[in-house]
């Protein structure tokens, strides 16, 4: 029977390459070898992820902890040691201004190797720093505003040579200078430092979850392909798949103990060097405050009184120096964990402690009417509270070091514990794969 005209026979629809690769792999998946196949990609696929993954895990772990040993670190001492050398030159100003017109070639050289010190670490810091970072921001203000405290003390001096009393006010506007404006600058800049070592580390410390989930899942795919292939020809092993299991078994316990070392190594490094620098840190520098302040109080001679109208405010800050320095001492020594470290801050607390009696002594001395004799009590050679002050800074300098030392020992421990990791992950993650490939190659073949 003839068609009717203008009618066309329906077209069956055109197929896809993707949709019939789909029903040419679902074909395939019906048979013993096409199932083998699918296997046999699946469990290659899943150890070369958990290999791929644990590189990039851990090597992201790894760039943190090796920014915590040689950048963030190193870079919070640095701003630590620009507060406490500006702090420092502060109290060598002064005291060189006390001793009159000739002052002592060493408090001279003191307060010079301060300045080229917080100089030199400035330029070092900005040199590793964004200019537009908080960090940055600080360290402009710090390079803008030192010159002119410079020149101040500079002038000071000049007008104490002379005799005349301008000298005096214009090293209490340098110090003014000093607390108002730089300290506080080099205060935010060690804090933003230490908040950025805070980051890393923590970055360093986050466990690989993806890397160990994907590990325990190769294993599993492993595991089951294994039995599988067990229950099918009775044969206890194959080795290109127990091949593969063993190099997946390597990589997930590296995986794990070594970031367990690392990150023990690094709470360590926290716990017991970190914590314990910041600490003596502040303790240094209240110290250093405590003195400068001490040394005003002559300076000032009442001149300058505190907010409330009566007491002195060199006395006042100072007092208050003293009393967060001995806070601060408790709280090292409560940290301090072997004899080298809280050897040094039981010496510091000793110090203190005489210095707050010799102080008391001077107070009456110079209250009494006796200025000279209050002089020779504050910045003499023996019996001075000088004396104790610099017993205290060497006690604090040497438990500082000890600590330092600790803190980069334990921390480079735990960035050693990542050594290697990442490659190794990465070569075994391949040898595992090809092993499994290979292993179920070999049951292909039986089929041929």
């Amino acid at each position: 029977m003839a068609h009717p005209p203008n009618v066309r026979e329906a077209q069956p629809p055109t197929r896809t390459a993707w949709s019939e690769g789909v029903d040419r792999l679902r074909a395939g998946a019906t048979t013993e070898p096409g199932r083998l196949r699918v296997i046999g990609a699946l469990v290659a696929a899943l150890v070369v992820a958990f290999g791929a993954v644990t590189a990039w895990e851990i090597s992201d772990r790894a760039a943190a902890a090796d920014d915590v040993v040689s950048r963030s670190q190193p870079l919070s001492a640095d701003a630590a040691n620009i507060y406490r050398s500006l702090a420092d030159a502060d109290s060598a100003a002064a005291s060189g201004f006390l001793a009159g017109a000739q002052e002592p070639q060493d408090v001279r050289e003191r307060y010079e190797d301060d300045i080229a010190t917080a100089s030199a670490l400035l330029v070092k810091a900005a040199s590793n720093t964004e200019s537009t970072s908080a960090s940055g921001r600080e360290i402009t203000t710090l390079n803008r505003r030192l010159p002119q405290y410079t020149g101040l003390i500079e002038r000071a001096r000049a007008n104490n040579r002379l005799g005349l009393p301008l000298g005096g006010a214009y090293l209490r506007y340098a110090n003014e200078r000093m607390t108002t404006e730089l300290l506080p600058a080099a205060e935010r800049l060690y804090k933003a430092e230490t908040s950025k070592l805070g980051r890393d580390y923590d970055d360093a410390r986050v466990w690989p979850f993806v890397g160990l989930g994907l590990g325990v899942l190769a294993l599993g795919g492993l595991g089951w392909a294994q039995r599988r292939n067990f229950r099918r020809t009775n044969r206890v092993f194959n080795h290109g798949l127990l091949a593969a299991s063993v190099a997946s078994a390597v990589v997930l316990l590296w995986l794990g103990a070594g970031h367990a070392m690392a990150r023990a190594e690094l709470e360590d490094a926290m716990a017991h060097g970190q914590e314990s620098l910041e600490v003596l840190n502040d303790a240094r520098i209240n110290s250093l405050n405590a003195r400068a302040n001490e040394n005003l109080t002559l300076v000032a001679r009442g001149a300058v009184l505190a907010e409330d109208g009566e007491r002195d405010l060199y006395e006042s800050q100072y007092a208050d120096g003293m009393k967060a320095l001995g806070q601060r001492l408790a709280r090292a020594s409560a940290l301090a964990d072997d004899p080298q470290g809280s050897g040094p801050v039981t010496d510091a607390t000793a110090k203190a402690d005489e210095w707050r009696k010799r102080h008391t002594t001077a107070r009456a001395t110079d209250d009494g009417g006796d200025y000279e004799g209050a002089l020779a009590k504050i910045i003499g050679d023996k019996g001075s509270t000088g004396e104790c002050f610099n017993g205290v800074d060497a006690a604090l300098e040497k438990a500082l070091a000890h600590e330092q030392a600790e803190f980069t020992r334990a921390a480079e421990s735990g960035r050693g514990a990542l050594t290697g990791l990442p490659l190794g992950a990465a070569i075994l993650a391949v040898l595992g794969a090809a092993g499994a490939v290979l292993g179920i190659g070999r049951r292909l073949s039986e089929y041929r």
